[in-house]
């Protein structure tokens, strides 16, 4: 009898990060020293490049590939950015962060904690990828999120008129 293949492999998530980078072996060396990645594998492609590896970042897997422009395949870099940002989930978020910036990471939002309860800033990696580092610091309801966000809006509006110029 044949053993049934599962539908998600063995380590993944329903939802895998596949990143496309100018210089895949160094995006996971960055990763590796920056998170505290683990290589799984690679397959090396044509020119010396990366057609494809899996990286383990805590309990999650990602995909990491070189860049393949003549196939349409373009990193952040090239396009001049990317619109999607990776989250991450991590016991201290404050130590991750100093890990990453050490490793060459590029702040683009300050780490803070914020309304709706998590410690939590972005940044971007030297390949163009942004990553939210966050620690969840307490648990609260869509209404209560909704408040605190409208309090701190308000905050922020009251903060830009004290020091607007007359």
């Amino acid at each position: 009898m044949q053993a049934q293949v599962r539908a998600i492999p063995e380590g993944f998530h329903t939802i895998t990060p596949h990143l496309v980078c100018a210089g895949a072996a160094e995006a996971l060396a960055f990763y590796q020293k920056a998170f505290g990645g683990v290589e799984v594998g690679r397959m090396p492609g044509p020119g010396g490049k990366i057609m494809h590896s899996e990286m383990r970042i805590g309990d999650s897997r990602i995909m990491v590939v070189d860049e393949f422009p003549d196939y349409g395949s373009n990193g952040p870099l090239a396009l001049k950015g990317s619109p999607v940002v990776i989250h991450m989930y991590v016991q201290d978020a404050d130590a991750v962060w100093e890990k990453a910036l050490a490793a060459g990471a590029k702040p683009i939002m300050p780490l803070a904690d914020m309304f709706w309860g998590d410690r939590y800033g972005q940044l971007q990696d030297p390949f163009g990828h942004r990553w939210a580092i966050a620690t969840h610091q307490r648990d609260m309801s869509m209404q209560e999120i909704e408040q605190a966000m409208q309090q701190a809006m308000r905050q922020q509006e009251h903060c830009g008129e004290q020091g607007a110029q007359p």
